[in-house]
């Protein structure tokens, strides 16, 4: 029996084989794409700071200044 490489891989379901690795390398292309791009929209998202939300917080009325002024004393040493 004659094993060549294009008689073992081509001649019976060997080709099938190929057919599936391509396809799994392009699945996972196609998956990393959009797994790319649904985390991207949430990094150009701005983060507040700690800081930013305590001066809110303030502007709103929900904190007194004193409660202010401690909570930003405490942010700023840690």
């Amino acid at each position: 029996m004659l094993h060549t490489y294009w008689g073992d891989w081509y001649d019976g379901w060997g080709w099938f084989l190929w057919f599936g690795v391509i396809f799994l390398i392009f699945a996972n292309m196609g998956n990393w794409g959009y797994s790319y791009q649904a985390h991207q929209k949430y990094n150009r998202l701005p983060r507040k700071e700690a800081l930013d939300i305590l001066s809110e917080r303030y502007a709103r009325g929900e904190i007194e200044q004193g409660d202010y002024q401690r909570m930003k004393a405490d942010i700023a040493t840690s």
